[in-house]
């Protein structure tokens, strides 16, 4: 595969674990749940965000999925862009 392909996928990632941390901190405002706009972010992220919360056992009350979901999507990310740091 060419390299800016990998960059491209990689840009992609990271724009979805970006995502991720937009819904995690929606669930901060419980009300917020209503508007269209975080609706459609939880109908972009749930494919990916419902599987790992199945697999991925809660801490008490804590959901850590969303954390460990989101280091894998910014590690892949910067394996396939090149990049050494993370974040």
């Amino acid at each position: 595969m060419s390299e800016e392909f990998l960059a491209y996928i990689g840009w992609l990632l990271r724009i979805f674990g970006y995502l991720i941390v937009a819904r995690a901190l929606t669930s901060w405002f419980p009300d917020a749940r209503h508007h269209p706009i975080v609706q459609l972010l939880y109908q972009i992220t749930d494919p990916v965000m419902v599987p790992a919360s199945r697999i991925i056992p809660r801490i008490g009350m804590i959901d850590i999925s969303p954390m460990i979901v989101i280091l894998v999507l910014f590690t892949v990310s910067s394996q396939l862009t090149g990049q050494s740091s993370g974040f």
